[in-house]
């Protein structure tokens, strides 16, 4: 299928709406607006009924790759289905016509969600408070990181700088140096894991806080966490937890018992909200007791079985949110662990695990396996092999569109040459596993016997493969109706 602009359909005069003479008196519109503020000439709209919009977008929609049509593996970024209970729940009325200035009383439901999911979140955790506000995971982090600056600078210390592994999330050096810290990034050892002797030559009553993901981003779980928790301690630093990879440990470990002190969740990728375009995101942060007092506020609280929005909190960053938070997602999230249940969220995890090892194990013989340990919930594969051939994991990557199937994360992390990194999830089926393992297998084959194949896929998608350099130097943004060109 293919589908030309939107402005390449219908016909000039053609028009999608009808609006009813206008009986009030005409007013000029300049003399209503500045003129500096009036268009020149008419916009350059198109000129479509509504049924040729409505059918446009919807094949538009159809051409998607996305979680209702196809399996999603993007590595570290848990693109999983969820239940349509709590999208349909979240929509109930008396939750989507709140509005966040509506007086306490009237709100005691929505503060109860927030409040009871806020304990579900700490418990799964392993902390002791936690912030709704921040709306996505890197928002998560720039307000956990504010925090541990609040804690060290409430305590008279200056601290400079945070440690983090070079495999971690690229938001996460960002959001360093976004709080007013230098990043300083340490090497991974040869198991993919954190080099300790190298952490602890960096480890000094400058560091503020080191930030790792556990598992990491290669999908291995940091086995040494007690002993890095320990070391950090030791030099009055906190442990930063970036949650983005949690979907591989509810139910069976608490970041929280392992030493971290700080953890940002993401709502968007565990718990039940869509990723990506269906947003808005979600990514609370939850701390150990020594960092509540630095929370943004308003803080939920419980007193005489009334839920309260406290803002008498004089240690507290301040607000990094407007208002509350994203409060639908929080909804479907609430939704979300009460109907899972413990038992429940530790099964979501296993098949998330079992589903990746077993993705990984089929495929290891044929791809590189740059860390040979048993992975997490996501595993890294390399097509550097294949370069002999004169094929890139790029390839490898158009290739599996003409086999039905959104490719994973390539090139991330940037410490695996070619990396293809895949997250199955505990959503998709063995077959729907079995099917991806056989078409990465044949597409191994084709780079051998077939090269120019891949070289030039997709072959099947109604766009064929784009110049992205050109496409990201030149992108076109504008649409010249005159000359009936973009």
């Amino acid at each position: 299928m293919s589908e030309k602009l939107i402005f390449e359909l219908g016909k000039s005069g053609r028009k999608g709406v009808s609006i009813p003479e206008d009986e009030l008196k005409e007013l000029k519109v300049e003399e209503i607006l500045d003129k500096r503020l009036l268009r020149e000439e008419d916009p350059s709209l198109p000129e479509v009924s509504e049924i040729e919009v409505i059918r446009h977008y919807t094949r538009l929609s159809q051409l998607n790759f996305c979680v209702d049509t196809h399996f999603y593996p993007l590595g570290s970024c848990t693109m999983k289905y969820n239940p349509r209970i709590a999208e349909k729940l979240a929509s109930l009325k008396g939750f989507s016509t709140l509005h966040p200035y509506e007086p306490e009383e009237l709100v005691q439901g929505a503060l109860k969600i927030m409040f009871e999911l806020g304990k579900f979140l700490c418990e799964i955790g392993g902390f002791d408070a936690i912030t709704l506000q921040p709306s996505a995971g890197a928002h998560g982090e720039l307000t956990g990181l504010l925090l541990i600056r609040a804690y060290h600078e409430h305590k008279g210390k200056k601290r400079t700088k945070v440690i983090i592994p070079d495999s971690a999330h690229g938001t996460n050096p960002a959001s360093c140096t976004l709080a007013g810290y230098r990043a300083v990034e340490i090497k991974s050892g040869k198991d993919g894991c954190i080099d300790i002797d190298r952490l602890r030559g960096e480890l000094d009553e400058e560091t503020a806080a080191v930030m790792i993901t556990n598992p990491n981003t290669l999908g291995l779980f940091e086995e040494k966490i007690a002993e890095i928790a320990e070391l950090t301690h030791s030099v009055g630093a906190l442990l930063y937890g970036d949650g983005a990879n949690l979907n591989a440990l509810m139910g069976i470990s608490r970041p929280g018992d392992m030493g971290f002190d700080v953890l940002h969740f993401n709502l968007h990728k565990t718990f039940a909200a869509p990723h990506g375009g269906g947003g808005p995101g979600s990514g609370p942060v939850a701390v150990k007791k020594e960092l509540e007092p630095f929370l943004p506020v308003p803080v939920i609280v419980e007193r005489d079985g009334k839920y309260h929005l406290d803002y008498d909190r004089p240690l507290s960053i301040g607000k990094v949110k407007t208002f509350y938070g994203n409060f639908s997602v929080m909804i479907k999230a609430y939704i979300y662990i009460r109907m899972m249940g413990a038992e429940g969220l530790k099964r979501v995890s296993e098949n998330a695990v079992l589903s990746a090892r077993y993705v990984i194990n089929k495929l290891k013989e044929v791809y590189d396996l740059p860390y040979d340990k048993p992975p997490m919930h996501e595993g890294v594969l390399s097509g550097k092999k294949f370069k002999e051939y004169g094929v890139k994991t790029l390839d490898i990557a158009k290739r599996l569109l003409d086999y039905g199937f959104h490719p994973p994360t390539i090139y991330f992390p940037l410490i695996v040459e070619e990396a293809i990194m895949i997250e199955p999830t505990e959503t998709e089926t063995k077959e729907t596993l079995d099917a991806f393992i056989e078409a990465m297998l044949k597409i191994a084959k084709e780079a051998k016997e077939n090269p120019q194949l891949l070289k030039e896929a997709p072959h099947t998608t109604p766009v064929r493969r784009l110049d992205e350099v050109k496409a990201a130097k030149e992108p076109i943004l504008r649409w010249k109706k005159d000359k009936g060109e973009s």
